[in-house]
């Protein structure tokens, strides 16, 4: 069996992935130098050039591509079996996702699966942004922008937003009529998609969905996370577009009252997400099943 220089291998799939002979030699702990050095070595046994190079920027080849695809699956394929080897023990599983999703959803189900899956031990990766889908940051991911190759997206939920306030507040509009009962109150906004979306995006969406102009005197406190903007609302300090999975059970039932109006489709899926090289390992599949059958709704 003749292998290419497996060190070769490392820095070609670490520059690929990342776009940057720098940026590959920060995490590879060595010279940009010696990253370019087994790149080239790599080029000179395959007889064909990885990157295109314009200048100081560069691209992959058509080649290139095809053999990263190749050496990505390969690589992670050897760093998953290695892994289990050394731990003596499958079951152990990094998850990254949404803080948000993480602390209002996800933990409190926590418990049911470790009763149903004891084997599993799961450690979460709580991210801000769209959590970058590579070995380094978890082994599977929860992202609305799941990779477009080498990797597995299983469909979770499409993203729904409604009107939801505190109970005390509720009192004060629920013998009122809607909408206009809740422009006496500050509405809670978030950029809950895009960074390009302008403060207060969301109520305005909302308004068009339901036919009907946001009024210009309205009152709008903008947070810069959701997890803010439901805190506000617990404590009846106006009124939010919240998600079912920002909300635990027992909140629903004493802390938030949904205002019976129409739903904003915000344009985002969730998807459970892992390498295809992690295709074959049980605990992965498993946890993917039992998240799916953790209804979102």
């Amino acid at each position: 069996m003749k292998l290419p220089p497996l060190r070769a291998l490392q820095c070609f799939e670490s520059v690929a992935r990342l776009g940057s002979f720098s940026k590959a030699a920060n995490e590879l702990n060595v010279t940009q130098s010696a990253v370019s050095h087994q790149v080239k070595l790599l080029e000179e046994y395959l007889g064909k050039a990885m990157f295109i190079r314009q200048g100081r920027s560069f691209s992959l080849s058509e080649i290139g591509k095809r053999y990263f695809d190749e050496v990505t699956q390969s690589l992670g394929n050897l760093s998953n079996v290695s892994q289990q080897i050394r731990e003596d023990k499958s079951g152990k599983i990094r998850l990254a996702l949404y803080s948000s999703l993480a602390v209002k959803w996800l933990i409190p189900r926590l418990e049911d699966l470790r009763k149903q899956y004891p084997e599993i031990e799961l450690t979460l990766n709580m991210v801000a942004d769209e959590p970058e889908c590579s070995d380094q940051v978890a082994d599977c991911f929860i992202t609305v922008s799941p990779p477009k190759h080498n990797f597995i997206s299983q469909f979770l939920y499409t993203e729904r937003l409604y009107p939801v306030c505190g109970q005390k507040l509720w009192q004060k509009i629920k013998n009122r009529p809607l909408p206009d009962a809740l422009w006496q109150h500050p509405l809670l906004s978030v950029q809950y998609s895009s960074a390009s979306e302008s403060p207060g995006e969301d109520w305005l969406r909302w308004c068009q969905n339901g036919e009907f102009e946001l009024p210009e005197h309205v009152r709008i406190n903008h947070f810069s996370h959701v997890l803010l903007a439901a805190e506000a609302t617990r404590y009846n300090q106006g009124i939010a577009l919240m998600n079912n999975y920002l909300m635990t059970d027992q909140e629903r039932q004493q802390d938030f009252v949904r205002i019976p109006m129409h739903e904003l489709l915000t344009g985002d899926s969730f998807y459970f997400v892992y390498d295809k090289s992690r295709a074959k390992q049980t605990d992965i599949v498993t946890l993917g099943r039992w998240l799916k059958q953790q209804s979102f709704e």
